[in-house]
Order: structure tokens, then sequence, then C-alpha cells
């Protein structure tokens, strides 16, 4: 099978959890360049793939790195360019406008928990809670231990479920 008969299935099994990812690293809903440029760097370096990973979390770890690298080049340059989360969500996609105001304040909630963490916390919450990357999987995105993501992960929860009841209560 070819790289780009590999990649192009690569990319119809996950593009949507690239872009979900990017959506809640970057806080754009903007992100379907960088999707496209992920696919685009996996085409070029699928020789790089050993299959030691998923695919699944070698897109991701490329999505990761040119998340940073554009965050880098936007603040060099100034610019910001982005939609609000609030735009992702469409009331064409609820059954009835109160269960869409419901699910879009939850939804802003969380996200704004989300990227109150500290660094390290959103990046452990974004891959493994969110994106349901097994703990070695985020291990390896993130080059840490499987016992410092499961650490890390444990004290996020902590700290998003102490913002919640501070939330509720303040």
């Amino acid at each position: 099978m070819s790289r780009q008969t590999i990649v192009s299935e690569w990319f119809q099994w996950y593009h949507q959890d690239i872009y979900n990812f990017l959506v809640y690293f970057t806080g754009r809903t903007d992100t379907e360049d960088l999707v496209q440029e992920v696919f685009i760097k996996a085409m070029k370096h699928a020789h790089r793939f050993s299959g030691k990973s998923s695919p699944k979390t070698w897109l991701i770890s490329i999505a990761r790195n040119l998340a940073i690298d554009d965050v880098r080049k936007k603040k060099r340059r100034a610019l910001h360019y982005s939609k609000p989360l609030e735009d992702a969500f469409h009331i064409g996609d609820h059954e009835t406008p109160e269960t869409f105001i419901d699910q879009e304040v939850r939804n802003q909630e969380l996200y704004q928990l989300i990227q109150s963490l500290r660094k390290n916390y959103r990046d452990v919450v974004i891959l493994h809670g969110i994106q349901e990357l097994s703990v070695a999987e985020t291990a390896e995105v993130l080059d840490w231990s499987n016992q410092k993501v499961r650490t890390t992960y444990s004290r996020a929860l902590k700290s998003l479920r102490k913002m919640k009841g501070g939330a509720d209560h303040g």
C-alpha cells in the first residue's frame, strides 16, 4: 500500500479526532488549515511512522507540534484570526432551544475551566480525558512516563472539581 493510500485512510478515520484535539488545544474553532497540515506532514514523513504507537497517537503528536509552532508564529506576527468557541455550536444540532442553551452553557463552562488549568494539566485533560487516548498514548504524545500521566491527570481532575465547586458556590 502506498504512503498516500495509508494517509488517506488515516484521514478518513482520524480527521475529526485531530480537529477536536486542535479545537481544545488551541481554543479556536478555525483549525481546518492545521488539520490539513497534519495530514500533509504525515504524508511527507510516513516513512518515519514505525508502528510502535497507533496512527492516531502519531497524528496527534504531529498536530500538537504544529499547533505549538502556529502559536509561536502568531505571537511573532501579533495577529489573531479566530472564531470564538461559541461559534462551534450550531442550534440545528439540538432538538430544542432549551437543550441548545443548556448544552452551550455546559460546553462553555467546561472549556473555560480547562483553559484556566496549568498547561501540563490542560494537555493531559485534553489528550487523555477528552480525546480518550490511553495512558501510554498520552505519555508518548507528551514525552512523559505513564506514571506522570496518571498522576498529572488525577491532579488535573481534582483541580477541575475544585474550580467547578468554587464556580457553583462563588
